[in-house]
């Protein structure tokens, strides 16, 4: 493929046309220089090719005009649209060299691309994976936490100790009720016995007189 750049040695863009050939001469891209000023059959082809959209309002194509054989590549401010975003490879329809920054720049987007649904899958199993095993190892992580933190164990195991405290002080509550209840109980039952016992000596006392 050889690449057509139609000029104008007569033109007053001449800055512009040599813009483009020196550029294309520094990345060492083949090409053919194709004056309209000389030749009509150029111009001629020049003005056919251009599509129409690209045309100016008067219908007549500027040089200079860039070309891929016969696939029209574009004008000057197209082409400098280009050389500023590192894409002059994509912009002539060739394959950027190894090396080129274009070339690396495409390598890195495409990796960009094929990595982020990787990764992004990869964060999902990792999530999951992540979810069930804090799930497993929750005591152990607790027991961790308390080996880093020999306060916070002791502070647990005070609670622990007051907690079991606490409740035999309430069985020995409950079992002391009827406790006390049976040994008044008791007392009633010796008064009432001491009361008797008071009445029959007093009887007989009576008796006796």
């Amino acid at each position: 493929m050889v690449i057509k750049v139609f000029l104008a040695s007569l033109s007053g863009s001449t800055a512009k046309q040599q813009d483009v050939v020196g550029f294309l001469e520094a990345l060492k891209i083949d090409y053919a220089q194709l004056d309209i000023a000389s030749n009509e059959d150029n111009r001629m082809w020049m003005r056919e090719n251009v599509p129409g959209e690209k045309k100016p309002t008067n219908g007549i194509p500027l040089p200079p005009q860039i070309f891929n054989e016969e696939m029209y590549c574009g004008d000057y401010e197209t082409f400098f649209e280009a050389k500023e975003d590192n894409t002059v490879y994509e912009f002539l329809g060739l394959t950027p060299p190894p090396g080129s920054k274009e070339a690396q720049q495409a390598e890195n987007t495409q990796k960009l691309h094929n990595g982020s649904g990787t990764e992004e899958h990869l964060d999902d199993d990792t999530t999951k994976k992540e979810i069930v095993e804090a799930e497993q190892n929750g005591d152990a992580h607790i027991a961790e936490l308390e080996e880093d933190d020999p306060d916070k164990k002791a502070e647990t195991d005070a609670q622990d100790d007051i907690a079991e405290e606490e409740e035999p002080a309430e069985d020995d509550e409950e079992s002391r009720k009827p406790a006390e209840e049976e040994e008044q109980e008791e007392g009633e039952e010796d008064r009432a016995e001491d009361e008797l016992v008071s009445e029959e000596e007093e009887e007989q006392a009576s008796e006796e007189d």
